[in-house]
């Protein structure tokens, strides 16, 4: 492939998976108390197809679009292209370094894991600053208040999780064979 043809493809694909980051955080269902997206395992398979640094962007650009588009301020849809970035750039990292093991699944449950839990620790570091320092409660508040979006969060995780090595394995053996897959040693 063409370099220039090569950037034109990176950039496709990059707009393709940030529309779809968009487009699956608008479906959410209930869930033991909590609302259920697999926008964060688009996030997971961008990093998986992408790497970390194409990946991490049409993950964060697909999830600040969302946040820009229904209200967010600029701080929050910031915020959000930085934890959905590192997410992506995580788990992408660690689906790099597999170099020809990346078709195993292990490997990406273990991606996938960890740019989860990336992602996880993140929301709740931005929840303890919002909750101490800029709105000022007290601190048994906002540990409260971080319990209570702790839990939605590890069930957003655990359904990224499962889902986002479920869809790489179905989709990059087509990606591979029209010779578009990315990552090829």
């Amino acid at each position: 492939m063409k370099k220039q043809d090569a950037k034109v493809l990176n950039i496709v694909l990059v707009g393709v998976l940030a529309a779809m980051v968009y487009v699956v955080t608008l479906f959410r269902f209930p869930l033991l108390g909590s609302k259920v997206h697999f926008a964060n395992a688009v996030c997971l398979l961008s990093g998986m197809l992408l790497g970390p640094g194409l990946g991490g962007i049409a993950a964060g650009l697909g999830s600040a679009l969302y946040d820009a588009f229904n209200g967010y301020d600029f701080i929050n849809v910031l915020i959000t292209f930085v934890s959905k970035f590192a997410m992506a750039w995580v788990c992408g990292l660690i689906m790099q370094s597999a170099g020809k093991r990346r078709e195993k699944f292990d490997r990406t449950v273990l991606a996938s894991i960890a740019g989860a839990l990336t992602y996880v620790a993140l929301y709740m570091l931005k929840t303890y600053i919002y909750n101490r320092f800029v709105y000022g409660y007290p601190l048994d508040t906002v540990g409260v208040t971080m319990m209570s979006k702790l839990i939605p969060s590890l069930i957003n995780a655990l359904a990224a999780v499962v889902a986002a090595p479920i869809f790489y394995h179905a989709v990059r053996p087509a990606l591979k064979a029209a010779g578009i897959a990315r990552g090829e040693t």
